[in-house]
């Protein structure tokens, strides 16, 4: 790992995915990240994207500045992994013998998905409880978080009943909304809300970066781990459930970004009053080339050794791009159109 020394810190805003236990990519993302001389001006979260913006602001706000976010991004990752060790969704001998970090042979990993066709997800019921409930209340003091003025959060869920967005900022975030955020409508009963029900916010907005464009940080760097392409198909209905969320998901960040593309490529001379902001300057971290070959089902596996190395991905792609790129923070967009509009290509030669 090489840090970059500059004279001045970069500022920018993060846009953070959500893909389940993926989110440990974006751990070791932020964890390079927060080596650098960098000052976080906001960020926009969706699911495990929004759980890791505010595992990161209550590290940040306990007194630590970037080494607390690190530490408290570590503590809350491992943690988990600890506590997966109880869980009953576990590899069975056949998925470890099978690779790609699998759990396709887990007969709870199947009952999460028949539990929410025969059940009805959106009752609650032993199996629909989201089990982060209990594990956010007790990791994070919210309080912090919304005390932590020096980053402004975003954090996107789905209204149930409008099908629109909703954007959860964080003078208001608490572990209630939270869920709402990572409330998987295959899986988890809906999460009630001031009356409202939501699900996941990665239907809508995965990550929502519309409010990171409104800040003065142009410099907007998105974390990537929810494969657009993928290197199998499905093979089972909860994989074809599984596969079916991820394409929705998908759906929006494209949009968006294609959005932003064409904002950042309008010649100066051409923005008129309408554009009062320099066009923001776009970059991403993506892991979905070695994601994407990955067991879908991989996004329910919380062993400590997984969450580990998608640590361990997650930070050699930050350093990577840091390497390449960090100079040009504050200057140019460095974001490669392929990685998102050819994933293929991408996932084909492993780059």
């Amino acid at each position: 790992m090489h840090i970059v020394k500059t004279n001045s810190p970069k500022t920018v805003s993060l846009g953070l995915q959500g893909a389940g236990t993926y989110g440990a990519f974006t751990w070791g993302v932020l964890d390079r990240l927060l080596d650098e001389d960098v000052l976080i001006d906001s960020i926009g979260g969706s699911s495990s994207g929004a759980v890791n913006a505010v595992v990161l602001a209550d590290g940040y706000a306990l007194g630590g500045g970037r080494r607390g976010a690190q530490a408290a991004l570590r503590k809350f990752w491992t943690t988990l992994g600890q506590m997966a060790t109880f869980s009953p969704l576990q590899r069975t001998w056949m998925d470890r013998a099978a690779g790609r970090w699998t759990m396709e042979h887990s007969p709870f990993y199947h009952m999460l998905e028949m539990a929410g066709v025969v059940m009805g997800p959106a009752r609650q019921t032993l199996l629909s409880q989201n089990p982060l409930r209990n594990f956010l209340s007790s990791t994070v003091d919210f309080g912090r978080v919304r005390a932590c003025r020096e980053i402004e959060l975003f954090v996107a869920a789905t209204n149930i009943r409008t099908g629109t967005g909703k954007l959860f900022t964080r003078d208001e975030l608490d572990p209630q909304r939270v869920l709402a955020s990572a409330c998987l409508p295959t899986v988890f009963a809906a999460t009630e809300v001031d009356g409202e029900f939501y699900w996941d916010g990665s239907y809508v907005a995965n990550p929502p970066l519309a409010p990171l464009v409104k800040r003065a940080a142009r410099d907007l760097l998105v974390v990537q781990n929810n494969p657009i392409a993928r290197a199998q198909m499905p093979r089972s209905l909860a994989d074809t459930s599984n596969r079916a969320n991820e394409i929705a998901f998908n759906i929006s960040f494209v949009r968006e970004i294609s959005a932003l593309t064409h904002v950042g490529g309008v010649p100066e001379e051409q923005r008129g009053a309408a554009m009062p902001l320099d066009p923001v300057r776009l970059h991403m971290v993506s892991g979905t080339a070695e994601i994407g070959t990955y067991s879908m089902s991989s996004k329910f596996n919380a062993e400590l050794v997984f969450l580990q190395h998608l640590h361990d991905l997650g930070t050699k792609a930050a350093d990577d791009w840091i390497r390449e790129n960090w100079s040009q923070v504050g200057v140019r967009s460095t974001f490669d159109g392929q990685t998102v509009f050819f994933p293929d290509v991408a996932l084909k030669s492993g780059t």
